[in-house]
């Protein structure tokens, strides 16, 4: 493992900084993006004993995906491992919705993945390594006041499981993660109706699955080469497999989840 690389985006914060952290752990170089470069930059330092190269990204940029991959490139020669983790969330009605959210979230979430995708694509085929998208339970049942999120999280997945077809005889592995709700900072970032940023989170995060076991779910998923894995029990794996049976039940189940919620924008 000494000299394979990881390149994880969004990895200023929550779930990417947890997977740098538990891939530098475990001795592999790191190709750490974020658009909060003093961030990573800290992060760097907590790991003197693999090569770590930290570059400011916006993931709604394409040419900052290129540069990303490029940079990589110039340092390590190789990727082995792509993680897209970076994304933003929303929470907001459809009805009193400005429209820019649904497309910023999307731009994010969906191109930022198929950008950062497409760059390193020919590396991973190359080593014939994995190519991951960290979604969400979102991705597979729609969630109330996060349409445009769950949107992006659909999107993200018939993105992914399209490229693993695409590539079934090339040895290329693609996984697909699925965390309930983690603690991290996405839901503080999460824009409203207006684009503004909510500021509080409206849960508990204390009560949340923690970053760094998400972490340890996705490195053992991405070592033993799943397909996909749905982290959390009845958030996550019991949600997603009711729903394919009773989607009615599930509907209603998450409807009052979610209208409990400080300040829901549910009716």
């Amino acid at each position: 493992m000494q000299n394979k690389v990881v390149v994880i985006t969004g990895a200023s914060s929550g779930i990417g900084k947890a997977l740098a952290e538990k891939y530098a752990s475990e001795g592999w170089n790191l190709a750490l993006a974020a658009r909060r470069i003093v961030q990573l930059q800290e992060i760097e330092k907590q790991f003197p004993q693999v090569e770590v190269l930290s570059v400011k990204t916006d993931v709604t940029i394409e040419s900052d995906c290129k540069n990303l991959i490029d940079k990589t490139l110039e340092k390590f020669g190789r990727i082995d491992v792509l993680i897209n983790n970076a994304g933003i969330s929303m929470r907001a009605v459809l009805e009193n919705l400005d429209l820019e959210v649904i497309r910023k979230v999307m731009e994010v979430n969906f191109w930022g993945t198929v950008y950062c995708t497409k760059y390193a694509l020919p590396w991973l085929l190359n080593s014939k390594g994995s190519l991951v998208g960290v979604i969400s339970v979102g991705g597979y049942v729609g969630l109330p006041g996060r349409s445009g999120y769950s949107a992006s999280k659909f999107a993200m997945r018939g993105f992914l499981d399209s490229i693993r077809v695409e590539n079934r005889r090339s040895g290329l592995h693609v996984l697909i993660a699925a965390p309930g709700f983690t603690t991290s900072e996405i839901r503080k970032h999460a824009l409203v109706a207006d684009g503004s940023q909510q500021g509080e989170t409206p849960r508990d995060e204390n009560k949340m699955m923690s970053a760094e076991e998400c972490a340890r779910h996705i490195y053992r998923a991405v070592k033993s080469r799943q397909r996909k894995v749905i982290l959390t029990f009845i958030q996550g794996k019991v949600t997603v497999f009711v729903a394919k049976l009773w989607a009615d039940l599930i509907d209603g189940f998450i409807y009052r989840t979610f209208a409990k919620e400080p300040d829901s924008p549910l009716k």
